[in-house]
């Protein structure tokens, strides 16, 4: 997705690991996942930079669509994943 798309989507739940370092943003990535219906979008808030790589991964290995990133003002990235099964 472009960032202007980014900036309008609302998000279906909301993860925030802010202030936790790797693994913590991927699990809670995996944890969220599980909470939303198949097709709805789960936001990852991370402050950890490896974030930005791991999550497209993961999401990519296990069947769910990375939407793309976006950095906000506060410094940390927010990270969207549409759930993919």
């Amino acid at each position: 997705m472009e960032i202007e798309e980014l900036e309008d989507v609302t998000a279906d739940a909301v993860a925030d690991a802010r202030g936790s370092a790797c693994p913590g943003p991927l699990l809670e990535a995996k944890q969220s996942i599980g909470s939303v219906k198949v097709g709805e979008i789960v936001e990852i808030r991370s402050s950890d930079p490896g974030s930005r790589d791991d999550i497209p991964i993961w999401a990519e290995k296990v069947g769910h669509e990375y939407l793309g990133a976006l950095v906000a003002e506060e410094g940390y990235d927010r990270i969207f994943v549409r759930r993919g099964k």
